[in-house]
Parts: structure tokens; sequence; C-alpha cells
């Protein structure tokens, strides 16, 4: 009887408990969308960021684009034969990141759709990171904590730059890019090693 609870109690854990998926993607592919997330952290040094954005818009677009979706998709179908595998939102993420592409690719319209399109990335991400924090542990739970920080980061951070008066401050202006590029490094480190 002991034993039989025991054995219960573990398939029940493990059912929340997820340190891989099963993507279907090549190694390849994910490999390379890592490396595309490293090239947006490298890229989102200011200086860089302004001559990408001059000089290389289709670059920049592909390069901040590619990485996060190759992993989402991996991930959206990894997650298909968990007990909650969240595949609507998985798919409203990559239809915003898609949407993303656009203004990264005519920096002129940032202006006009960046504002709400930052906005409705922040209110799909937080929760649906939180989401998958509390509904799952292992290594698909700090996918979630870190898809969290990662939005919280990249929106609130800029803005806080900013208020701060960080164009006339280099130390204020230092922390902002440490953070924004250290939160995209560790955001694509824990993705992968939840696909590889």
């Amino acid at each position: 009887m002991g034993e039989q609870i025991i054995r219960k109690a573990d398939s029940i854990e493990s059912k929340y408990w997820v340190n891989y998926v099963e993507s279907g993607l090549p190694r390849w592919l994910i490999e390379v969308a890592f490396v595309c997330y490293l090239l947006q952290a490298a890229i989102n040094w200011t200086p860089l960021m302004h001559w990408m954005e001059e000089h290389a818009p289709l670059a920049s677009a592909v390069i901040q684009t590619f990485g996060a979706l190759v992993m989402y998709f991996g991930l959206m179908r990894g997650m298909k034969p968990l007990y909650r595998p969240m595949t609507i939102a998985w798919w409203v993420i990559i239809a915003l990141n898609i949407a993303g592409f656009i203004p990264l690719l005519f920096p002129v319209l940032i202006g006009t759709v960046g504002l709400p399109l930052a906005v409705s990335l922040m209110l799909v991400y937080l929760p649906f990171g939180c989401a998958i924090a509390y509904n799952y542990r292992g290594r698909l739970r700090q996918v979630g904590i870190w898809m969290a920080l990662y939005i919280l980061i990249s929106s609130i951070v800029p803005v806080l730059w900013y208020l701060l008066g960080g164009a006339d401050n280099r130390i204020i202006d230092y922390l902002m890019e440490f953070s924004t590029i250290g939160v995209i490094l560790i955001y694509a480190w824990v993705q992968r090693r939840v696909l590889i």
C-alpha cells in the first residue's frame, strides 16, 4: 500500500517535472537559433544597434526574430504531450514575434507600431511566463521565469533609463545595456537546455 502511494506521488511529480521536451527539430537548427540569440544580445549594445538599424535592417530583423521563432516553435511542439501544452499562448507569442519583424525591418515604423507591439508582448509574455513557471518544475519552470524577466527587463529597463536621464549618465547607460544583454543570454540558454 505504501509503495503504491509512493509510486502514485512519483507519477504525479513526473507530470510537473520537465527538464527536456522533444521538439522534433534538428539540433543544428536549435544551435543556429541559439547563435541568433547571442548575436541579438551583441547587437543590443546601443552603438551597434543604431549602426545595424541604419546599415543592415534586414540582418538585424532576422537576428532578432529567427532565434526566438525557432525556440518558441520547438518548445510549443515539445510541450504538446505535456498535461498543459499551452499551444494557443505559444501561437500568440509566435504571431507577435512575426509581427515584430516588420518594424525591425523598417525602423521608420517603430514610432507608430513599436509601443502597441511592446505592450502586446508584455501582456502576453508576462502572464504566459508566470503560467509556465507555476505549472511546471525543472528546466521548463526556468524558461517561464526567464520569459517573464526577459520581457520585464527588455521593456521596463529602457523606460527607467530614460526617466533617470540615461542619455547623460554613463553608469546608468552601462547598467541598462548589461542587464538587457545579460537577460537575453540567460533566456536563450535556458530555452536551449530544455530543447537539447
